[in-house]
């Protein structure tokens, strides 16, 4: 926007409610239209809206990138009608981050020229692989997780291109699903696209433009003033690690950011990935050094709001893609875990992207204090699949969430899910639907990490089988907890029993036979501050709510309780005695990361976060 432009605030805030309520009502439809239980009733799926200079305009969820398309098919050649799609992670520009994934543009036009993009991408059951649901956990290839489409004209001036859909529904094991969700998703991005045609037919193509021009500009004056003016001047180095790769045995994969902040410089932040690990073997690599990292900065652009005064800010500020020139992104050299070379497999990467949310955040409780969240892991693919009484095959597949780290205000939020609006499938719905009984759906209880502000818990989910099946999860932190910060302690890891035996956190086709259970248990997010500072009274409420043991208690805050769990007691005197010896061992470190850090071949509890 330049200084000449004239730009009325109230229009501003017409246009920029307007583009919430048409994303919004594009994610409605497709939620309402789609067959799919992945897309439809666990919302794994976002829509954005960017303009005709591809930038990112609405900030309530992330989304995918319109540089594919604009690159492989320039706006010129674009007509009205016209939907694209692609979902090659490899040509993707970095938005894409595997091949179940799929991505569906469409140019919106005024006075026969595009003025701006409406996209929805989402997380379909199957678009064909190795093993049902494309996430095969020991892939080697990407050529095992699926069908790869690159930048395609899906609709042509209103007419679907009905080959393209052929081959792509005739690779999928659920095909009636897959058709549904993409005629849903192009149907909807098309009345998103009418929607936003109206909005520069009723206001002109000048006015709607200075007007986004505007509502850019105010989030990136409103992060550099609010936000990354709380980061002082400096240096500072956070890692973390995925565990395990589904091929090699666990180890340390190691994610590092180095950040340096310059208020002076034209981007006051440089996030600096070297010293990230090899490329993985296994499927846990994400594609994110393609554009200038812009997918990535706008991925990790929300840790930055928790800086803000208060949570009710907090909640006010979007992500859009004012914050990107914010940030600056060096990625080390071609064949990392951040920029693996084709054809590596991805199908696992949210151990590397979700991952990376808890570096940028550790990075950054160093260098406020510790004014940022505790470790969080809130994403997992757990699921069934076989056949069901009738022999037809059947696919059961759900994103279950976690606990949120503790903050330095707060608790953490309980079973979080890290995609926005997206949640547990309901359990009348799956009992219907599949062969199985969900015999318990709650809390799990002490998985959320000690503190003075307790980490939020995971889920506790137990399915009994009616019919054999095979088992599959695509899950991190089942080593590694989720770490506390400022004398918090770490929360408890993922979990999963079938029978009693305990499994993996990657597994494709676990065998379970009717009349079994399979026990999940999330994780829970780290604890903020030193538990001996919680209030027992606030203790003894966790325990009478069903989320801290009695022994917890005991163990994890020193607090010494009497009576019924329905209605404990505080005993104060046996309290302040066993929290004086508990002290006396000697406090957390001002990260913990809990016991599993040290176990792995090659790994080392850092104590002291500095010899990083």
């Amino acid at each position: 926007m330049t200084a000449a432009t004239p730009v009325d605030p109230v229009l501003v805030e017409i246009v920029e409610g307007t583009l919430a309520s048409v994303e919004m009502e594009v994610e409605t439809a497709i939620a309402r239209t789609a067959r799919s239980p992945m897309i439809r009733d666990a919302h794994d799926f976002r829509a954005g809206i960017h303009d005709a200079r591809l930038r990112k305009l609405t900030g309530r969820s992330y989304s995918a990138l319109v540089q594919p398309i604009v690159r492989d098919f320039p706006i010129e050649t674009m007509n009205p009608g016209d939907v694209f799609f692609h979902n090659d992670v490899y040509l993707s520009e970095g938005g894409i981050g595997h091949l179940p994934d799929l991505c569906v543009t469409v140019p919106v036009f005024h006075e026969g020229e595009v003025v701006a993009f409406v996209q929805a991408f989402g997380h379909h059951d199957d678009i064909g692989g190795a093993v049902p649901g494309s996430m095969p956990s020991h892939a080697t290839s990407v050529f095992e997780e699926g069908l790869m489409v690159p930048p395609i004209k899906l609709w042509d001036r209103g007419v679907p291109n009905e080959a393209a859909l052929r081959i792509m529904i005739r690779n999928s094991r659920m095909p009636d699903s897959l058709a549904g969700d993409l005629d849903a998703e192009c149907s909807a991005c098309l009345m998103g696209a009418r929607r936003l045609a109206d909005l520069f037919t009723r206001y002109g193509r000048a006015a709607v433009e200075a007007c986004f021009d505007a509502i850019i500009s105010k989030t990136t004056e409103t992060f550099r003033r609010e936000l990354l003016a709380k980061i002082p001047e400096g240096t500072y180095v956070w890692e973390d690690y995925a565990e395990h790769d589904g091929v090699d045995e666990p180890r340390l994969h190691t994610q590092r950011i180095t950040l340096t902040v310059d208020h002076a410089a034209p981007a006051p932040l440089v996030i600096d990935f070297t010293g990230t690990s090899p490329q993985a073997k296994g499927p846990i690599n994400h594609a994110g050094d393609y554009a200038d990292g812009v997918f990535l900065k706008k991925w990790l652009a929300p840790i930055l709001r928790n800086l803000a005064d208060t949570p009710e800010r907090m909640a006010e500020l979007d992500v859009n893609e004012g914050a990107v020139p914010l940030i600056e992104m060096r990625f080390p050299e071609k064949g990392t875990l951040l920029t693996p070379i084709f054809p590596a497999p991805t199908n696992a990467r949210t151990f590397v992207i979700l991952r990376l949310l808890g570096v940028l955040a550790g990075v950054l409780a160093k260098a406020t204090g510790g004014r940022m969240p505790a470790d969080q892991e809130t994403i997992r693919y757990t699921g069934v699949y076989g056949t069901d009484a009738d022999g037809v095959p059947y696919l059961m597949r759900e994103v279950l969430g976690g606990g949120s780290g503790g903050r330095w205000y707060a608790d953490g939020e309980d079973t979080i899910h890290v995609v926005p609006d997206s949640r547990n499938i309901p359990v009348e719905f799956a009992e219907a639907r599949w062969p199985f009984r969900v015999e318990r759906l709650g809390l799990a209880v002490d998985s959320g990490g000690p503190g003075l502000f307790r980490g939020g818990l995971g889920y506790d989910k137990h399915i009994r089988m009616l019919r054999d099946a095979s088992f599959m999860s695509i899950a991190d932190r089942s080593i590694l907890s989720c770490w506390g910060v400022n004398g918090g302690r770490a929360g408890r890891p993922f979990r999963v029993e079938i029978a009693g035996r305990e499994m993996e956190g990657l597994v494709d086709h676990e065998p379970v036979r009717a009349g079994e259970i399979i026990r999940i248990r999330t994780t829970g997010g780290g604890g903020w501050g030193s538990p001996f500072d919680r209030d027992p009274e606030k203790v003894a409420a966790d325990v009478r709510d069903g989320k801290v043991s009695f022994e917890g208690a005991r163990d994890d805050y020193g607090v010494v309780l009497t009576g019924p769990q329905d209605d404990p007691r505080v005993d104060k005197e046996a309290t302040t005695s066993l929290r004086a010896e508990l002290r006396d061992l000697g406090e957390a470190a001002f990260f913990d990361r809990g016991p599993g850090y040290p176990l792995l071949s090659g790994g080392r509890l850092l104590a002291d976060v500095d010899e990083l």
